[in-house]
């Protein structure tokens, strides 16, 4: 059963964000993702935000550019956590959804990430953090990831102090 939501404004968002079921896949958690959006299709995806938790989502991640309505929306019409993916776009190479999707008014949470591939990933990694809190398992495979993290950068820097110092 799909734990994690991923929902885009449109099919054309797919190949900047696809990242971010990299880290859901890593870690083993389900998802679905669907099209829809909140200026098109907004019965619809106040209905999906409904009744999202009663299908065993718990984490919905709402990807869009432009006026990046999505999250927001989203996130006014369920109780669950909204994490938000600001989609790069050819005005302002993506800063315009980065400030749509970071200004939520009071009361209105919903997480932001930064735009591009590495934002889409780091949807992933929080959505699995948050998942973790009541998840053992899933806390136990993201401590693994820190530490392995820890030795990507310590190898890497190895190598670069080998190839400036020959």
């Amino acid at each position: 059963m799909a734990k994690v939501g991923i929902l885009m404004g449109s099919d054309s968002d797919w190949p900047k964000i696809q990242e971010v079921v990299s880290p859901l896949d890593e870690f083993g958690v389900e998802y679905e993702i669907q099209v829809m959006s909140a200026h098109r299709t907004p019965e619809l995806v106040r209905d999906y935000a409904k009744n999202a938790g009663s299908r065993g989502i718990q984490v919905i991640i709402a990807a869009a550019g432009g006026a990046a309505h999505l999250a927001g929306f989203c996130a006014s019409h369920t109780t669950l956590p909204v994490i938000g993916i600001p989609v790069a776009t050819d005005f302002c190479g993506g800063l315009d959804s980065l400030l749509s999707t970071v200004q939520m008014p009071g009361d209105v949470p919903v997480a932001a990430v930064g735009t591009g591939s590495g934002g889409a990933r780091n949807a992933g990694i929080l959505a699995v953090q948050i998942l973790a809190l009541a998840d053992p398992v899933l806390q136990e495979k993201l401590t693994l990831f820190k530490s392995h993290l820890i030795e990507k950068v310590k190898n890497r820097n190895l190598r670069l102090q080998e190839s400036l110092y020959r």
